[in-house]
């Protein structure tokens, strides 16, 4: 084992200090002049048998020392010469170095600094160990380890290949920190790649935050550091000492880091997955139907707020049931990357494989995606490929030049969020991306992927202005790079993960974002390959509509009719997300004009047009009962509005039972997703009527069944409102009414079935009268 200080977080109080070490090198070398030898010499108390070990050069010794030595192995480990085996070992601060093998234990000659030597009385390199003595307090202290430059790289050429290509699928596999066990002995393989660097050092809590002992070895033209280090296992804090193209060092935590110190704390942890799964009815399931084709009605959530205090285990005991009650088919996490400022919400990332340690391990959010998947409920994780922070032990100028950003600074520096954007030409840059997605979704089996802010990858003109961004090669303001990545990025994940979807959050008006990648548009460009989109659109028009006071309404009609004009263009989600919600934007029901009556009686009201309109639907927490305050990450949501004891419970729990009505009533319906890409799944039956605020629409499955959707966004009742609908039908009747008492509406509600009359509507020979309540949505069915 190799010996570990009392405390991770700082040096034993009998530990040498560099000063110290650097004391007791110049007196071993004062000494050896004083023998009349050389630095390299035999010291008088070697053993017997061993002989001098010739003298480094000086400048491989400074190169070693300083940490920028490119291949530490040539110098260090046993090597056989033609007087026996040359014998070179690395141990800042020990006192004396002992090699024990089958049938030998000699003790190695001090060359200062932290170097042995030795040559053995051996034809072979024998299979050693090393007795190391350390200063202690009140003596000393002796351990047994292995020499790490005793071996042979534990990183394939196969791995060294695909990476070099930047097609490694699976990168977390080859690089960052992994235990294994490496020619019989158990310890950890570190490998980084940091092509620009003059040399790397593994540093951490198992050798006192010193990399000078733990130099790592260049392995050839791909840019890959690597060193196994025995006796370090999962638990372990490391990062890397870097030292750049100029000289000078900087200490950088593992991009590939699978785990992270919780914040602020900065370190990469070393880990590994004993999580035993137990979906594997949901895995081996989830991808029977296209997502397009099936129910999919996504509560977002940011983990950390949601019930503050709680962790990744504690929450699954109550997220799954939650959610199950309410009725939604998806939740949807903001990143759960790992990040340093909590206040970015997650989408500031400086740790992409590791889930964020604010709520536990990596484990413990493996069973918190266990746990909703057996509850029957999908994962879906917002994902930044986009930008990455500045903070100088993270991505940024990682190698001491750019490498994950663009090498132009007005290419890399995001104009809005004073972040970097990831050089998406470089291949090792697009590889650690698209594994990245994969990687969620193999090892944390995720559903989908939302990847945030698609629209600035896409144009190299976002948000700059003119003098501020160049043209590409066709002279356009295409980022052709970054769709060369969505495409590859969508392109694997659908192979490689069946089942998965990945949804886009893409607020312009770009050819083909879920269009396949081999299908070529009209602008020239393949699709982007995502399955769904974030219909932008339809959000600010719709929230522009009820956000007016109903007098004024019949000015904005077309706001809540225009998303028809498109709808099949892409196949859409309909988002009512956290960004709605914030700032001072207002929570959806204090969007609403009126007095608190009014409000909650739009806010129903929109939530049932939302869940019948073409498209999937989002809705951040706290929506779903109405509360009035905007969204804090520092509190989360208003949970006392639910509390018997207050004294407005009912009105919140009414909107409450309202989304678990309007998402079991959407589940049992087909006419309500299965169509929802196809134009013949929609039928307008009255758009028109600016004047009555009111927009009736129908929707069909597969099968020809229809389902009536009716909004009323007056505050007036309207009896025997006369509807056009299919003639085959003789009776229609209520399934939903937004004005239920329930639901803390007036109770303008039709129990009856309404019989369909021969008389003309809306293009249509039969039509029904119906009492459309005042601020409401009805849905009706055939009897």
């Amino acid at each position: 084992m190799t010996a570990r200080p009392p405390s991770r977080k700082s040096p034993s109080p009998t530990e040498p200090t560099a000063a110290a070490t650097a004391r007791s090198a110049r007196e071993a070398k004062t000494k050896a002049r004083k023998g009349n030898a050389a630095p390299g010499a035999r010291s008088s108390g070697a053993s017997r048998g061993v002989g001098a070990a010739r003298e480094l050069a000086p400048e491989d010794r400074e190169r070693l020392l300083s940490g920028g030595h490119h291949d530490p192995h040539a110098l260090l480990g046993a090597r056989i010469g033609r007087s026996g085996v040359e014998l070179r070992v690395l141990r800042p601060y020990a006192k004396t170095v002992t090699v024990i093998a089958k049938g030998l234990r000699a003790k190695l000659s001090a060359d200062g600094d932290g170097l042995f030597s030795g040559v053995l009385p051996m034809r072979t390199a024998p299979d050693y160990r090393l007795l190391v003595t350390y200063a202690a307090e009140g003596g000393e202290q002796e351990v047994e380890v292995h020499d790490p430059y005793r071996f042979l790289p534990a990183l394939g050429d196969l791995d060294l290949h695909l990476i070099g290509e930047g097609r490694h699928e699976e990168l977390w596999r080859a690089l960052g920190a992994h235990p294994m066990v490496h020619e019989g002995v158990s310890g950890t393989r570190f490998t980084v790649w940091a092509p620009n660097a003059r040399g790397v050092q593994v540093l951490g809590d198992f050798s006192y935050w010193d990399g000078t002992g733990h130099p790592m070895r260049s392995l050839g033209a791909t840019g890959v550091w690597e060193l196994f280090v025995p006796g370090v296992g999962a638990g372990a804090l490391y990062k890397f000492r870097i030292m750049r193209p100029d000289g000078s060092s900087t200490v950088r935590a593992d991009p590939m880091a699978r785990q992270a110190e919780v914040p602020p704390a900065t370190a990469s942890v070393i880990t590994e997955s004993h999580h035993v799964w137990r979906d594997e009815e949901w895995m081996a399931h989830r991808g029977d139907r296209p997502v397009h084709e099936s129910p999919l009605s996504v509560y977002e959530l940011h983990l950390p707020s949601w019930r503050p205090g709680l962790t990744y285990r504690q929450l699954a005991d109550q997220l799954p049931r939650y959610v199950k009650d309410l009725g939604f088919t998806h939740v949807e996490f903001m990143p759960v990357s790992e990040h340093p400022f909590g206040g970015s919400w997650g989408y500031q990332v400086t740790g992409f494989y590791a889930p964020t340690s604010r709520m536990g391990s990596p484990d413990d959010f493996r069973h918190l995606v266990d746990a909703l998947h057996r509850a029957g409920i999908g994962v879906i994780m917002d994902w930044v490929p986009a930008h990455f922070p500045r903070d100088d032990w993270a991505l940024a100028d990682f190698d001491g030049r750019p490498l994950y950003e663009h090498p132009d600074p007005a290419r890399a520096a995001h104009p809005d969020w004073g972040t970097l954007e990831f050089d998406y030409g470089r291949k090792e840059v697009r590889n650690f991306l698209v594994a990245n997605a994969v990687y969620w979704c193999e090892q944390f089996h995720i559903d989908g992927i939302r990847v945030d802010a698609v629209a600035s990858m896409l144009y190299l003109d976002y948000s700059r202005g003119p003098g501020q961004w160049s043209p590409n090669e066709h002279g356009g303001r295409e980022n052709l790079d970054a769709v060369a990545f969505l495409q590859e990025m969508n392109a694997t994940v659908y192979r490689r993960c069946p089942g998965v979807v990945t949804i886009a959050e893409e607020s312009t008006a770009w050819d083909g974002v879920t269009r396949a990648t081999h299908h070529v548009g009209p602008g020239g460009f393949g699709g982007l390959g995502f399955g769904l989109k974030w219909n932008m659109g339809w959000m600010h028009d719709s929230l522009g509509y009820v956000g007016h006071e109903p007098v004024h309404r019949k000015f904005h009609h077309h706001e809540m009719t225009f998303s028809m004009v498109y709808a099949y263009s892409e196949n859409y989600v309909l988002p009512i997300s956290h960004d709605e919600v914030v700032h001072g934007k207002r929570s959806l029901v204090s969007k609403m004009p009126g007095d608190w009556w009014q409000q909650r009686a739009n806010h129903r009201a929109y939530l049932g047009f939302m869940w019948a309109h073409p498209g999937k639907q989002l809705l951040f927490m706290g929506q779903e009962f109405a509360q009035g305050a905007e969204w804090s990450e520092g509190h989360g949501p208003d949970w006392w509005l639910l509390d018997p004891s207050y004294a407005a419970e009912a009105d919140h729990r009414g909107v409450r039972l309202l989304v678990r009505d309007l998402n079991a009533v959407y589940a049992a319906l087909p006419a309500l997703w299965e169509r929802d890409t196809d134009p013949g799944g929609f039928a307008w039956v009255e758009g028109n009527a600016a004047d009555d605020n009111v927009f009736a629409f129908l929707r069909y499955d597969t099968a020809g069944e229809p389902l009536l959707a009716v909004s009323n966004f007056s505050p007036v009742v309207r009896h025997d409102y006369r509807l056009g609908v299919p003639e085959e039908f003789a009776a229609w009747v209520e399934v939903l009414n937004t004005d239920a008492a329930l639901y803390g509406g007036g109770g303008v509600v039709s129990p009856d079935p309404r019989k369909a009359q021969p008389i003309g509507a809306h293009g249509r020979p039969m039509s029904l009268e119906v009492t459309l309540p005042p601020l409401a949505t009805v849905w009706l069915r055939p009897e």
